[in-house]
């Protein structure tokens, strides 16, 4: 499955997208696209998604739950709730756009990794907090984020002004995807996105990077079975304290701190 968000069918991001598509199918796989731009996606959450029966006033969560159970979520969610069910492996194809993915992207995952779909599901106990981070609904799949930033790589390392990459990213690579128990796959980035040259897409000026850059993502995409995924931490296997979800106590390499400490190893 492959969720993209470009305003411009011809811009770098559809380009990568398009030559998804091609490099995989030649490689045998079914592919699925979801084009949220082409496809008009309803970006914001609201009562009209949950079925004639949502809650005045509206309680997101619940009525997002309730409305799953029943099967009255709108047609739009359910079709794309179907997708990631169906699929081996997600990629997610965007633009870095003020350190995050665009709104339309956000609202589809706000909208389709609903309540009882993508979070708050199994046993909440004294030794359990919900099957979520390692477990869950998506368990089994992996996701690969492809993403293209503006500046250039100096700007996202460590001591980089936007910082590093890897911190940008964390909230979709642990929050949005490894919460509901897809396997995240090592990011595909390209920086310098705006000054690259040579490909199907409005920034063409001369032969240039392109043709590296497809190379180089038909070999990640031709690699995706055999990429180790990113080592989070799970949730409910002896790592944190229940229920307060505190990292034990010396599990943390030495010197590491903020979101690297979710990290093994």
């Amino acid at each position: 499955m492959i969720v993209c968000a470009h305003p411009e069918p011809k811009s770098l991001n559809g380009s990568l997208k398009d030559l998804a598509v091609s490099t995989l199918e030649t490689a045998g796989h079914e592919v699925s696209v979801s084009d949220l731009y082409r496809m008009n996606w309803k970006t914001v959450v609201d009562a009209s998604d949950h079925g004639p029966d949502a809650s005045s006033p509206l309680k997101v969560a619940l009525d997002a739950g309730r409305a799953f159970g029943a099967g009255t979520l709108t047609p739009d969610v359910l079709a794309e709730q179907e997708k990631p069910l169906w699929a081996d492996t997600i990629i997610f194809q965007f633009p870095l756009w003020w350190y995050t993915m665009p709104a339309i992207f956000k609202g589809w995952v706000d909208r389709v990794f609903t309540h009882r779909f993508a979070y708050g599901v199994g046993e909440h106990s004294d030794t359990r907090y919900g099957e979520r981070f390692g477990e869950g609904a998506l368990a089994g799949r992996k996701d690969l984020l492809s993403v293209t930033a503006g500046g250039p790589k100096s700007h996202y390392a460590a001591r980089g002004i936007n910082g590093p990459i890897d911190d940008l990213l964390f909230p979709i690579h642990h929050g949005i995807l490894y919460h509901p128990g897809i396997e995240v796959l090592p990011p595909f980035v390209l920086y310098g996105a705006d000054r690259m040259t040579g490909g199907d897409y409005p920034q063409v000026a001369k032969a240039g990077d392109y043709p590296q850059v497809a190379k180089a993502w038909e070999q990640r995409l031709l690699t995706l079975e055999s990429t180790e995924p990113i080592a989070f931490r799970r949730q409910n296997f002896g790592d944190h304290e229940i229920p307060s979800l505190h990292l034990k106590e010396g599990l943390e390499p030495a010197g590491r701190t903020g979101f690297g400490l979710h990290v093994r190893g």
